[in-house]
């Protein structure tokens, strides 16, 4: 089912079967508050946003959409990302979102949400490339759900656009499927700390 294409967007991929989870999924997502100091009323909490045409990463600077692997963006409730109103946006989890996550938390931002790509709910392919296999990228805001809900994959033989990263699932049965056939093991928003990701992405 792999072609031998670079990795690149491909949001009509054969490999899922998950196109009927998504209304489901986007209903729940109106409804959750998060974990993220988001108020408590659902209707405070913004909408993720298309990251197509030519936005740069936050973390490194490069180019969103043109790259494999799992994207995500932060929203802010006093602060903004520099050169643009929020939210801030990432093609990688592993090397973008989290870093900044944890940067920021540092440095008093509160985030308001947090979104990252939904693989439940995309038609998502892999791809493989110098013996290396990729997970599809995909920037339309409907691909994105609350990252504090997603059961994430790691340590598989797949990977994003900068190498090992976390690819995230709203329905831990395609976690769980995800894993055995590709392996690796599935891991919580809150077990991703900055302790963990560094030992993570030393291995």
């Amino acid at each position: 089912m792999h072609d031998d294409s670079p990795p690149r967007d491909r949001s009509n991929g054969s490999l899922t079967r998950r196109a009927a989870t998504k209304a489901v999924s986007l209903g729940a997502l109106a409804a959750l508050a998060g974990c993220l100091g988001v108020g408590s009323n659902a209707e405070q909490r913004p909408d993720p946003v298309d990251l197509s045409g030519g936005k740069e990463d936050d973390q490194g600077g490069m180019v969103i959409g043109l790259h494999a692997g799992p994207n995500g963006q932060i929203f802010y409730r006093e602060n903004a990302p520099e050169g643009h109103d929020n939210p801030a946006w990432f093609h990688t989890l592993s090397m973008g979102l989290f870093p900044y996550y944890f940067e920021h938390r540092e440095q008093g931002w509160e985030a308001t949400a947090v979104y990252v790509t939904d693989y439940s709910t995309v038609d998502y392919e892999l791809s493989t490339e110098g013996g290396d296999t990729f997970i599809s990228t995909h920037t339309d805001a409907e691909t994105f759900g609350d990252a504090t809900e997603m059961t994430y994959v790691v340590e598989s033989d797949v990977l994003g656009g900068m190498g090992k990263d976390l690819i995230p699932f709203s329905s831990d049965s395609d976690a769980d499927g995800f894993v055995a056939e590709h392996g690796g093991e599935t891991v919580s928003f809150d077990d991703v700390t900055p302790e963990w990701l560094s030992g993570y992405m030393r291995s």
